[in-house]
């Protein structure tokens, strides 16, 4: 047996059978630089997915490299929030003033998941509600109250929850009853049912809207821009706060705006943020009014949430991304990537459709004779991408959507060979669905 025969078999034997791995033979990745890695056999791959959205500046990035290890040479790992943090206050203070929310606290955490949970636990408090809206096919994080808002059975293990929860309309366009609806039409239909939901489901105040702008797990899908604005005009009458998870849509990595609810022109109440922001450290957190941060009357704890190591990455990745404008680079770059791919679609039956913003995009495969989403084309672009030197990865409410988002360093020739890469891989299944 081989060696990567033997550490798959080690995996399975003490891992969960619910921790899926990509491709029929997993791969260990064992090297880095920029945006490409290199397996335990020596393959080497453009990396599109970046650890799920996480690396966002790519791999062994030297500004964030000697950070990190100026804080190892002090020594100081750990010490907790029991003391004062400079790298976290120093974080804290960019972040509140990024935010755009007026007088911002800034509480720092170990993952999307945990964000969550912590906005979920200041709006309950603050509205005293268990009440949350959610969005259909949204994915929040694996934890009780996290999973309980989350709009996609795939992803939900219990019928219940410690919240009750009542979910939307306002990604899922591809409904008869929405078919052939223009944006305008569609926001008014989805508001209507907004205020229907809060005349007949809810029972007196409601706590928050918790909304991906662009659902990640969901497979990139996305309302029209200006929906939140309509949603939130609603929600401010009974006074429901809004709460954006931009865990996925933060930093710019949508091109268009900062935060992913900006291309809905709200400013919302509480804003979760984690992946890219560590490019590959753990840090998680919110961003939130600072009357509702200070709301609550219990002592509150994150023991590694903003921890100096963490602190030291974030930092200097933000600088990166802000002094090298990777805002404007991932709206260049998208526009290359899905322009490229919308011009190959129409001669694609397998493709039902490209979407996405800025270096976040994605292709919904569909099989060409019935029209039915198709997860198992879905899997074979994935094989047929690697096989060709590319990882992208995969969602969806149906299994059938490939999502890629690149790190927002990404390259002219980068994006054009993840693009040459993509059309061939794509024409190759769609040839192999049509013989």
């Amino acid at each position: 047996m081989s060696e990567h025969a033997n550490l798959l078999r080690r995996h399975r034997a003490v891992m969960p059978s619910w921790m899926a791995l990509n491709y029929t033979d997993p791969i260990e990745i064992v090297g880095g630089k920029g945006a490409r890695v290199t397996d335990a056999e020596g393959n080497g791959y453009l990396d599109f997915f970046t650890g799920i959205l996480t690396n966002m500046l790519g791999y062994d990035v030297p500004e964030v490299r000697d950070a990190v290890e100026r804080q190892l040479a002090t020594g100081v790992v750990h010490t907790s929030t029991a003391y004062l943090l400079r790298g976290q206050v120093e974080l804290a203070e960019k972040i509140a003033r990024l935010s755009g929310i007026p007088d911002a606290k800034v509480f720092f955490a170990n993952s999307g998941t945990e964000a969550n949970e912590t906005a979920l636990l200041l709006a309950a408090y603050a509205r005293r509600s268990d009440q949350v809206l959610a969005m259909r096919q949204s994915y929040h994080g694996r934890s009780f109250a996290a999973a309980g808002v989350t709009g996609n059975r795939a992803w939900r293990n219990l019928s219940f929850s410690p919240l009750d929860v009542h979910f939307l309309h306002g990604a899922d366009r591809h409904l008869p009853q929405f078919a052939g609806m223009s944006d305008a039409e569609y926001i008014e239909a989805c508001t209507a049912d907004l205020r229907h939901v809060l005349a007949t489901a809810t029972g007196g105040d409601v706590a928050a809207l918790i909304a991906e702008p662009v659902q990640g797990v969901g497979g990139f899908t996305m309302p029209p821009d200006g929906l939140f604005a309509a949603y939130k005009g609603v929600l401010d009458e009974y006074g429901i706060l809004v709460v954006s998870d931009e865990v996925q849509t933060g930093w710019g990595r949508t091109g268009e705006s900062f935060w992913g609810i900006g291309n809905h022109g709200v400013t919302p109440d509480m804003m979760t943020f984690a992946k890219g922001l560590g490019n590959g450290f753990a840090v998680g957190g919110v961003v939130a009014r600072g009357d509702l941060m200070d709301g609550l009357p219990a002592l509150g704890i994150s023991t590694f949430g903003g921890n100096p190591i963490s602190m030291a990455a974030a930092n200097a990745t933000l600088d990166y991304l802000l002094d090298h404008d990777l805002q404007a680079n991932a709206a260049r770059q998208g526009a290359t990537l899905i322009g490229g791919l919308r011009g190959a679609a129409g001669r694609l039956p397998v493709v039902r459709d490209v979407r996405g913003k800025g270096l976040m995009f994605a292709v919904e495969l569909a099989d060409p004779r019935t029209g039915e989403p198709s997860p198992p084309l879905a899997a074979a672009l994935m094989e047929a991408a690697r096989v060709r030197g590319l990882l992208i990865g995969k969602g969806g409410l149906y299994g059938n959507v490939v999502r890629m988002a690149p790190p927002m360093t990404l390259t002219d020739a980068e994006a054009a060979e993840g693009l040459g890469i993509l059309i061939a891989s794509l024409e190759a299944v769609n040839e192999e669905a049509a013989s």
